[in-house]
């Protein structure tokens, strides 16, 4: 099966069409959680702020498939760690993506989590509401799994304070991603099958 990006790319055929419509798709992908990451707050129970990052990266994931959904968040910390401000709340700089950063793993964690959501899509995981919350779950416990240790480290904590400040908090916020992302995809495919038959 092929993500929803690619389901409406140019063929193979138009090879530089197809790649011109592959940036474009890994650019936009970026620029979505650039600007879901300016949806930040920061609170006192954690060094974490709540975003709108995860939402977008669940939906490149799933749009763009394993490889340009990955491309696509790893150009948007690169565009971060250049200086733009596209991590939370405007902020930027490579210091975001070093080893002492509390949101370090975080951020390396859209990747490997976008990619997970994006294999799952590509064997149609997406096409139903059901599904889509299982894909989207998993991309969130790969996301966790890098991020909560990262944060340790970098705090110098254990496991339960950890939790504390890296899971627990977020687990009803994102919780409500994973239903939105998992509306959005199965909609999107809908939309695309009663616009463009066959092609969904």
């Amino acid at each position: 099966m092929s993500s929803l990006a690619l389901t409406l790319a140019p063929p193979r055929s138009r090879s530089s069409a197809r790649l011109s419509y592959q940036a474009a798709c890994a650019v936009g992908g970026s620029l979505l959680v650039a600007g879901l990451a300016q949806v930040s707050i920061r609170v006192p129970w954690t060094p974490v702020p709540y975003t709108g990052q995860t939402l977008g990266v669940l939906l490149v994931g799933a749009a763009l498939g394993p490889g340009l959904g990955a491309i696509s968040i790893a150009l948007y910390l690169l565009e971060g760690a250049i200086g733009l401000p596209f991590f939370a709340g405007g902020s930027g700089g490579a210091s975001f993506l070093g080893l002492t950063a509390v949101t370090g793993g975080y951020l390396w964690g859209f990747v490997a989590a976008s990619s997970v959501v994006g294999a799952l899509a590509r064997r149609g995981w997406d096409r139903s509401v059901r599904s889509a919350i299982g894909a989207f779950f998993l991309g969130e416990v790969v996301l966790f799994a890098i991020g909560v240790p990262w944060l340790m480290g970098a705090l110098h904590i254990g496991l339960t304070k950890g939790l504390e400040f890296g899971l627990y908090p977020f687990v009803i916020g994102d919780a409500v991603k994973v239903l939105v992302a998992a509306g959005a995809l199965p909609g999107a495919w809908r939309l695309l099958a009663r616009f463009r038959p066959g092609r969904g």
